[in-house]
Order: structure tokens, then C-alpha cells, then sequence
């Protein structure tokens, strides 16, 4: 809980600290990577620092997380906190980080603001900071518990399955062979690691679109437009996935984290809808129920730019085929087969069952739409779940 002083203080000064979070957060990040140059090139996304999209993040998830301890001071907002902290446990990010974070940031705030930074709007902020700070080291201390130990390990490529022209499925199993697979909830990523020709290991996350009893691990990669080879940072990881890497590669990954996930035993009717290579949570949330025997409605929505394009549609429309009560509908751009539509996904004469839990995947113009509509339609706001692949920009865009 914040106290009424720093309360009073934060409140006074967040429009101004609102005003300049973006360029707080782009000096914050220099200045980060000139005194530890080792995290751009071993932790952080380079391709989402050269494009600025893990400053907006940073940004609306500090606005963010201010504004809530202002509106509701007695109410840890946990939702957005366990995001970010299964990201972070998926990097096995360290209790100690947080410290070069708290320097490298209040002194960016200093650069930035100048006087405005008086001793009180120091301590009110540094306040904010640290509830932020300790709750996330608390929350990925829970994660690692339950895991076991942060970091990657290595798994061997064991199969290779070109899903489209842009996405490939790489089936993964421990190297030490006796090493148990851990369970994994349906709609969990896992972070994988590379070697870059240029000596980078970057770490991206990937959703596991297997079935979660599976022996084996599973993710799909879509080949992001950009430079193949590290010669730009777009795409480097997934070009250098689908240029490189077959079967007997060894690859680093994490435990599964992420917090989409449909709730054990959820007996409520569900609607699943995804877009692009947002459809491999969708595919393990559908393999899961399938296995579970769900018996409420389920309702599946899929658009794509094409059939051609749509990944893993074998097992999309299996796995949606064992369900008893379960409604299908594909929207693509062109090429739209007998049974599908023209266009993009739209919800007009797709009946909604009251009472429908929604799980959202894939760009966020397309989960702002869906959202839209299913409140349209009488679907609770928190009955809604999303996932964003890359830094979550629907708090910086609130």
C-alpha cells in the first residue's frame, strides 16, 4: 500500500512524470546498456529496443501500475504484476536486477525532470518503485518454487515440421535423456535461446502448441519480416530458427511460464480466437479440453491471410473436432474455401453464449476488435484474456 503522503506526492507529480516516461524510459535504457552492454547483447530484445517497443511497455506498465495504487490503494494489481513476472521468470531474471534497474532509472528521472525531482517527489517515487519491485520479486520467487530452477537448459531438436511457408514446428526433448518433462498448462510459451553468428545469445518466447501430457515439447516459430543472419535485428531469431536450426541442434529452453491459461476444471463456455501465428496457444488450450472431455460450448475463431497460411489448421480443426458442442468459424483475407468467410474476423451473426470465458491471441489491432465486439455481445470485460506476443503495448497504448 502506498502511504497518504507519497500518495499525495504521486499524484501532484504524475502528469508530469507521465508527460516524460517516454524519454525517462530512453535514457533509462542507455544508460543501462552503457554500464552493462552484456544485457542487450544476452538478455534484452535487440530487435525490440532498436524499435523502441520495450520502452512503450516499460512506460505504461510504470504509468500504469501508479495510476492503480492511486485509484485503489488497497488492491495489489496482480494481473498485470503476474504478466510481467512470468516474462521474467521465463528470462530467470534475479532479485539483484532490480537494483541496476532502480540506479539506472531514478537517474534517468533526474536527467530528465531536473529540479522538478525535489527530495519528496524522489521518495514517493522511489516508494512506487520498490511496491512495484518487491511484489514481481515475490510473485517470480513463487514461480521459480514451482518450477524449479530459473535459467534455460538444453533440449535436442528431435523433429522439424514445416507448417507453412513462415512457420516451422520444432519438437524438442531434454538432452539429458533421464531428465523429467515438466506439465505445462495449455496457452504456456517458454523462452528459447540461440547463438547469433555474431556471438548474441537472444532469448525470445515461443507458446508450446502440443498437447500439454506429451513427452516431448513443442512450439511453432513464424519467420518474422527482417534481415536473416543478424543483419538487422527484425526477425533475427526466428530466421536463424529457420535457417539453422534441424534435427540433433541442440537449442537452451526455459520452464513454461504465461498466465493465459483456461482455469482447471472451467466448465463455462469458452470462445477461443486467434489470429495468425496467435493460433498455437489456441491449438494446446484445444488439445487440453479435447483430453479433458469439456463438454460446454466451445467457440473457435481463426483469421488468416490465406488457408495456405493458416499453421497447424490439421490440428486446429482435430482437436476441435473431439469437442461435443463446439463452433467453428475461419476468416481469411483471400482464397476463402466453401465454409469460410472473406475479411477479417468479425463476430456479426456469431452467437455468443451467455456466461463465455474468452481467451484472445495474436496482433493486438485484431484482440482490440474481438474485445470490442464480445462486450458488444455481453461478454464481461473480465471474463477476457490476452496474450501479446512481444512487449505488452496494450498498457502503454491505455
Amino acid at each position: 500500500m502506498l502511504s497518504e503522503s507519497s500518495a499525495v506526492t504521486v499524484r501532484a507529480s504524475l502528469p508530469a512524470v507521465g508527460a516524460a516516461i517516454g524519454e525517462i524510459t530512453e535514457r533509462f535504457y542507455a544508460r543501462l546498456f552503457a554500464a552493462h552492454p552484456e544485457l542487450l547483447q544476452n538478455l534484452f530484445n535487440r530487435a525490440n529496443q532498436a524499435a523502441g517497443t520495450q520502452r512503450q511497455a516499460l512506460a505504461g506498465s510504470i504509468a500504469a501500475f501508479a495510476a492503480r495504487l492511486l485509484d485503489h490503494p488497497d488492491q495489489r494489481p496482480d494481473a498485470m504484476l503476474g504478466r510481467i513476472a512470468h516474462k521474467h521468470a521465463s528470462l530467470g531474471v534475479a532479485p539483484e536486477q532490480y537494483d541496476v534497474v532502480h540506479e539506472h532509472l531514478f537517474a534517468a528521472i533526474v536527467e530528465v525532470l531536473g529540479e522538478a525531482v525535489t527530495p519528496e517527489v524522489a521518495a514517493a517515487w522511489d516508494e512506487v518503485y520498490w511496491l512495484m519491485a518487491n511484489a514481481l520479486i515475490a510473485i517470480e520467487k513463487r514461480l521459480y518454487e514451482e518450477s524449479g530452477e530459473p535459467g534455460l537448459r538444453p533440449w535436442e531438436v528431435v523433429e522439424r515440421i514445416v507448417e507453412t511457408a513462415d512457420v516451422v514446428t520444432f519438437r524438442v526433448r531434454p538432452v539429458d535423456g533421464g531428465a523429467a518433462v515438466r506439465g505445462f498448462r495449455a496457452g504456456q510459451y517458454v523462452s528459447v535461446g540461440v547463438t547469433l553468428p555474431d556471438g548474441a545469445r537472444q532469448i525470445r518466447q515461443y507458446s508450446l502448441s502440443g498437447a500439454p501430457g506429451e513427452s516431448v515439447r513443442q512450439f511453432s516459430v513464424k519467420r518474422v519480416p527482417g534481415g536473416p543472419d543478424g543483419t538487422t535485428p527484425d526477425g533475427e531469431v526466428s530466421h536463424h530458427l529457420h535457417a539453422r536450426v534441424r534435427e540433433g541442434d541442440v537449442l537452451e529452453l526455459s520452464e513454461p511460464y504465461g498466465d493465459l491459461v483456461i482455469e482447471d476444471s472451467d466448465d463455462r463456455p469458452l470462445l477461443l480466437a486467434s489470429a495468425g501465428i496467435g493460433v498455437t496457444p489456441m491449438v494446446a488450450m484445444l488439445a487440453a479440453l479435447a483430453a479433458d472431455g469439456h463438454e460446454a460450448p466451445v467457440t473457435v475463431l481463426h483469421g488468416d491471410r490465406s488457408p495456405a497460411d493458416h499453421a497447424l489448421r490439421a490440428d486446429h480443426d482435430t482437436y476441435t473436432a473431439k469437442l461435443p458442442d463446439a463452433a467453428v468459424h475461419l476468416f481469411y483475407e483471400r482464397d476463402a474455401e466453401p465454409g469460410t468467410r472473406t475479411g477479417l474476423v468479425d463476430l456479426t451473426g456469431i452467437e455468443v453464449t451467455p456466461g463465455t470465458r474468452a481467451y484472445l491471441c495474436g496482433p493486438l489491432p485484431f484482440m482490440r476488435a474481438v474485445r470490442t465486439q464480445l462486450i458488444d455481445k455481453g461478454v464481461a470485460p473480465a471474463d477476457i484474456h490476452y496474450e501479446v506476443f512481444g512487449p505488452d503495448l496494450w498498457l502503454a497504448a491505455a
